[in-house]
């Protein structure tokens, strides 16, 4: 007799829930959202969801999640009046010390990953950096410091500067082209350069960028110029809007601490789930960019992966917003180098004009100190060690001429 093979209730009610769930993410769609918030689709938004459901702002934080954070790092732009307080300005005895750390180096004959206290000495600066860099992991979450000479060096020597001075505040640089293993990126509009369908992120345009955080533990920028017109650099407190959304919308801290549908954007995986806000070692910690859920430019949102949700496209507009409410802009100058906690803060930038006298061109370094460094939550754990011990000192390439960084390019998955 031929065996018949019959299905077991609780199979039978497997098979019914992953169908229904295919069919329910078939049919779920991305929100009207897009890289650039729109005030008045974020109020609909909000509006909609509240109509919906009148409980959300009475609803519990995560098992955990503190009510109010205390600390220096919850500011706000309004209360930060004199720039002294966090603008570092150079002496001549220290850009003697510069100067001099640059001949030093240039001696040993070693390529540019070898950058670090022990090859590019500052004897009496190197100590108020290494307190600066205190400032950044337990004070108010970041530091100007004004102003290099930058006229009076070559490109290379400037990139030498860069990152020799900035091996006091994080000595470790992490890798933000892992194919070329390049440790700096320029950050400049190349729209005069290069098409629009392979810049997929607003680093590389006139565009204004909206709130987010880039990856690493902190994010430097040197301005070798500053743009003809607009371009004001654009910080805020993450955990000032942690307060925010817990005194007013604690649904939303939920919502930011799910796993999200981050776009790999034609890489492997197609995306990654992992949530935006974490509550790690007594700190809250957020990462996310806001073009990884909505495209940019030659990098749409990859068809196949799952939409983001109503509440998430509300949680992307809440913390926008928030960053914009409580900004701080900074008087960024030829020459500076701004320093900030890329866990606590977050960052914009205006939409700018250049001239062909005055060209914004920014370099960014992704920098780690090893002994003030926060606790890593483990699902950022695999991107860190990519980030800051992928590459040797001698595999380390600077590259003095922008380029777009694969991370960003688009075009290439659609060739």
């Amino acid at each position: 007799m031929t065996a018949v093979a019959v299905a077991h209730p609780v199979d039978q009610l497997a098979h019914q829930i992953a169908s229904n769930f295919r069919l329910s993410e078939a049919a779920a769609k991305q929100p009207d959202i897009e890289y650039h918030p729109n005030e008045g689709k974020y109020a609909a938004r909000t509006a909609r969801r509240l109509a919906e459901d009148p409980s959300l702002p009475k609803s519990f934080l995560p098992d955990g999640f503190p009510e109010k954070l205390e600390s220096a790092l919850v500011w706000e732009g309004k209360d930060l009046k004199d720039e002294k307080e966090w603008v570092y300005e150079l002496n001549p005895k220290q850009l003697k010390e510069i100067d001099d750390a640059v001949k030093h180096f240039r001696s040993l004959e070693k390529p540019l990953g070898h950058l670090s206290p022990s090859t590019f000495p500052l004897p009496t600066l190197g100590p108020v950096l290494r307190d600066l860099s205190k400032e950044l992991h337990s004070g108010r979450g970041f530091f100007v410091l004004r102003t290099i000479p930058v006229d009076n060096y070559t490109r290379e020597d400037n990139v030498l500067i860069y990152a020799g001075v900035s091996s006091y505040v994080g000595e470790l640089r992490g890798v933000q082209d892992q194919k070329k293993k390049g440790v700096l990126n320029h950050i400049k509009d190349l729209t005069p350069t290069h098409p629009k369908e392979i810049l997929g992120a607003p680093a590389y345009t006139t565009d204004k960028q909206v709130f987010h955080t880039d990856s690493g533990d902190i994010v430097a920028l040197f301005a070798l110029d500053i743009a003809s017109e607009g371009g004001t650099s654009r910080i805020s407190s993450t955990w000032k809007a942690y307060n925010e959304l817990a005194a007013t919308r604690p649904d939303l801290i939920k919502t930011l601490s799910e796993p999200w549908p981050c776009d790999g954007f034609g890489g492997t995986p197609a995306y990654i789930a992992r949530p935006l806000l974490y509550y790690h070692d007594n700190k809250i910690i957020v990462q996310y960019a806001r073009r990884l859920f909505t495209g940019f430019l030659g990098l749409p949102r990859s068809p196949g992966i799952p939409p983001i949700t109503e509440a998430q496209a509300e949680a992307l507009d809440t913390l926008h917003f928030l960053g914009e409410r409580f900004n701080l802009g900074l008087n960024f100058q030829k020459g500076d180098i701004q320093y900030i906690n890329n866990l606590s803060v977050f960052h914009a930038r205006d939409a700018f004009a250049d001239t062909p006298e005055r060209t914004r061109h920014l370099l960014r370094l992704w920098l780690r100190n090893e002994e003030l460094a926060w606790k890593t939550p483990k699902e950022l754990q695999a991107h860190w060690q990519k980030l800051y011990y992928s590459a040797t000192p001698d595999e380390q390439q600077f590259s003095l001429e922008p380029t777009v960084r694969d991370g960003a390019k688009g075009g290439a998955k659609y060739s």
